[in-house]
């Protein structure tokens, strides 16, 4: 596929997913963040979700056509060096988009963060689509589902670090590259996210931050790992960056609205030597 010579190098990120009205988690998230964090970011809006800080209201699908077909204008002039995919809808779409991925982006990383339930609890994904996610999605990609989403995709319930382990089993068996299974709904003061490869498993613990404050944590802490890996970061240091950026944009959230708040996207641009202390450290 041509694509344009003028972005090389600059860490483009496609990203396909819904768009999030309150602006702290979907599409809003993914391009504050990759912009945050040094990439480019280009987008294929799956759906129009209508929600706040206190839950989803409504949720209106883009036609199949219009998401493959932006996908295709993106990946025929400017180019992606990793594709990001957060709500995806319905198994139509699914299914649609897994035929895009082979014919379009066999080559282009893929990280799948499968977003089914959001933050304030509600399920974002008919039964039908988590089966067209497990068929479709899961093969050759990277995929970070919270515990509950690890539940879903894996029929394993997972309350700890080991049911965390096996899920990241079934994921891998079903053929994805990595799993990153979060541990942030698991209780304790300490999170460990885990990443698991067909080599081994990779540990993640940092310390839990009490406060209201997580509207659109997966979408930034999957878009940032997404950047980094777009920028030439493998996949441990890419994770790590996007950690480290998510647990300081909770710590700096400017406490918006009466639910599920969301997150300082902006923080490196506030606190530029702060950013540079934190986030300078990782180099491709």
């Amino acid at each position: 596929m041509q694509v344009s010579d003028t972005s090389q190098n600059l860490g483009r990120v496609l990203v396909i997913a819904g768009s999030d009205s309150s602006g702290g988690a979907g599409i809003q998230a993914d391009i504050k963040t990759i912009t945050m964090l040094g990439g480019y970011a280009a987008t294929a809006i799956t759906a129009l979700t209508i929600q706040n800080t206190l839950g989803v209201s409504g949720i209106v699908p883009a036609p199949v056509q219009a998401v493959t077909e932006q996908m295709r204008a993106v990946l025929s002039d400017i180019g992606a060096d990793t594709i990001k995919t957060g709500m995806l809808g319905d198994k139509k779409l699914i299914e649609a988009l897994a035929q895009a991925f082979a014919d379009q982006a066999k080559d282009i990383p893929r990280i799948v963060d499968p977003v089914m339930v959001a933050t304030s609890g509600d399920r974002l994904l008919p039964s039908e689509a988590v089966d067209a996610v497990k068929v479709l999605m899961l093969p050759n990609a990277i995929v970070t589902p919270n515990a509950p989403e690890a539940g879903l995709l894996t029929g394993k319930e997972v309350f700890d670090l080991n049911g965390q382990r096996r899920a990241a089993e079934r994921i891998l068996e079903a053929g994805a590259k990595a799993a990153i299974v979060k541990g942030g709904h698991i209780e304790g003061d300490v999170i460990i996210d885990l990443i698991a490869t067909p080599e081994g498993e990779i540990f993640c613990e940092h310390a839990r931050i009490e406060g209201n404050s997580t509207h659109g944590t997966g979408c930034t802490l999957a878009s940032a790992t997404a950047t980094g890996l777009a920028q030439g970061l493998t996949l441990e240091p890419a994770f790590r960056r996007a950690q480290a950026y998510v647990s300081q944009a909770i710590k700096l959230a400017p406490g918006y609205g009466r639910g599920h708040g969301p997150l300082d996207h902006s923080w490196p641009v506030k606190h530029p030597d702060l950013a540079d202390k934190i986030l300078g450290k990782f180099k491709a």
